[in-house]
């Protein structure tokens, strides 16, 4: 029997699950690109066999970026130093909700996914306490903010971003749509080619990506690449059960 390479092996795998998300679409290309996204090098390419990675020494703490405040000093600087001084030992891991600029939901509505709020500091700043303790943090994977370049990008129709949206007909019966919000579920946008419905599960202000376009899941490939470079090893993927929309279906 030939023993495949692992590269190739990767591949195969990769193949199978993209299949199964975009079944007319020949995925070759689109491989490609994500392992150039990930920027895999050739220890890379086999993962390790699963193993259970927390035991009862694991323990974090959960806080947003400006928790704790000191005058004349960025927060995520006191909050690396209060971790350090009174909590090392304590807990493993600390998990910082949404440090990215937003625009509403404390953090869960991004404008930009690879930018540090300027008010609480910079990417050296995460990193910072990434080397001092296991970080965690929220990969805001279901939507983004109705301020992001996408979306404006969205009513230019321009690349990134004009089919980065789901958009929906309002004539289509979405009344089996179970979420944990009152607004409508559908918001009405003016674009370049007239008016548009766009799917927000949680605000209008959170206008839901689409996954069906394969250039949405390479574009949060990119960006999980870049938290794992600053430090972040532990990724809670926010509203990850809302991801998929089939109407007509339970």
């Amino acid at each position: 029997m030939t023993e495949i390479a692992p590269e190739q092996h990767l591949r195969n795998r990769l193949a199978a699950h993209l299949q199964v998300l975009y079944p007319a679409l020949d995925e070759t290309n689109l491989i490609e690109d994500m392992i150039a996204a990930m920027a895999l090098d050739q220890r890379c390419f086999m993962p390790q066999a699963h193993k259970n990675h927390w035991d009862e020494s694991d323990a974090l703490v959960i806080t947003y970026g400006d928790s704790i405040l000191r005058e004349g000093e960025w927060p995520l600087h006191t909050l690396h130093d209060f971790l350090r001084r009174e909590l090392r030992g304590v807990v493993s891991g600390v998990h910082i909700l949404p440090f990215y600029p937003y625009s509403s939901d404390d953090g869960f509505s991004v404008i930009n996914y690879v930018e540090v709020n300027p008010s609480l500091g910079d990417w050296q700043d995460v990193s910072a306490i990434a080397r001092d303790f296991d970080l965690m943090a929220d990969l805001v994977i279901n939507h983004c903010s109705s301020r992001s370049q996408w979306f404006e990008n969205f009513k230019q129709r321009r690349d990134p971003g004009q089919d980065y949206f789901v958009e929906v007909d309002p004539s289509v019966d979405l009344s089996a749509v179970v979420r944990p919000r009152t607004s409508p579920l559908l918001s009405e946008v003016q674009t370049l080619d007239g008016k548009r419905h766009v799917w927000c599960t949680f605000s209008h202000d959170q206008v839901d990506l689409n996954f069906e376009n394969p250039k949405v899941l390479l574009e949060f490939i990119k960006i999980i690449r870049h938290y794992l470079d600053m430090g972040v090893k532990i990724f809670r993927l926010d509203a990850v059960a809302f991801l998929w929309k089939i109407p007509g279906t339970n």
